[in-house]
């Protein structure tokens, strides 16, 4: 029986539904036209043109310190919960399941008027600090998730092991338990950095002024009208983002 290509022929379609318009998005970022509807041929002057950006440089540093910070708190906290999830198994984990799974079905919308009107009743002033708040939030969820599917195939006979030899529990957990899980938290850190740098919409909601972020100025490059820079970098955050997606996938998948 002769099979069907119409599977491969609708994969190939969603496929360049997807990815067409980023293709668009970085050939235009090297016309040297201002306008994407016209072809004036290859020039790099709109990424040297980033250069004499100050606004984008500033929002560039806001949404690092951000990612740097959210992503370590989040490794942290994430690690421990996943470890807690795996570990114990008691009825009191169903709510700790609960709270870790919220953040990744809430609309970002919901989740972003949620913590303005937190930041708003408790008196605190918007700014980098209730951002770094915001992103930790939900950027735990993602890291524990990681992490626990990095202990699912974890044999816990290994730090028995180790007790039995003498170690206390830090020694275990600094020479045993962290080595082994290193590539999971890795690749939950990456993961966590990816989507706080990519972060717009609860962004949008608890940032204040003077903590402009990246996407948050590349919106506002939208509305002011600015296509070949916001093409130039976009096209090197895709760069980034894919590269650092990759190494997370790579980092998953790899076997103790």
């Amino acid at each position: 029986m002769k099979r069907s290509r119409f599977p491969m022929i609708v994969t190939g379609i969603v496929l360049l539904f997807f990815y067409l318009p980023i293709l668009v998005l970085v050939i235009n970022s090297f016309n040297a036209s201002r306008f994407g509807s016209t072809w004036e041929g290859w020039s790099l002057k709109w990424y040297a043109h980033l250069y004499q950006q100050e606004e984008i440089w500033h929002a560039l540093r806001n949404t690092l310190i951000i990612a740097f910070t959210a992503t370590g708190l989040s490794v942290i906290l994430g690690s421990t919960a996943a470890f807690a999830l795996h570990r114990y198994q008691t009825r009191l984990q169903r709510i700790h399941y609960t709270l870790i799974y919220t953040p990744l079905v809430v609309p970002e919308i919901l989740m972003g008027i949620s913590l303005l009107l937190f930041f708003a009743a408790t008196g605190m002033e918007l700014g980098l600090f209730t951002i770094f708040l915001a992103h930790v939030t939900f950027c735990i969820s993602y890291v524990a998730l990681v992490v626990l599917g990095r202990l699912q195939d974890f044999d816990y006979s290994i730090v028995e092991a180790a007790q039995d030899l003498g170690a206390n529990w830090w020694e275990t957990t600094w020479r045993v338990l962290l080595p082994l899980l290193a590539p999971g938290i890795i690749a939950g850190g990456l993961l966590a950095f990816t989507l706080s740098i990519d972060d717009f919409v609860i962004t949008f909601f608890v940032a204040g002024p003077g903590s402009t972020t990246l996407p948050i100025r590349i919106y506002s490059m939208i509305k002011h009208g600015s296509p070949p820079l916001i093409n130039a970098l976009s096209s090197i955050l895709l760069l980034i983002t894919f590269v650092a997606v990759w190494f997370s996938q790579r980092l998953t998948e790899e076997k103790p």
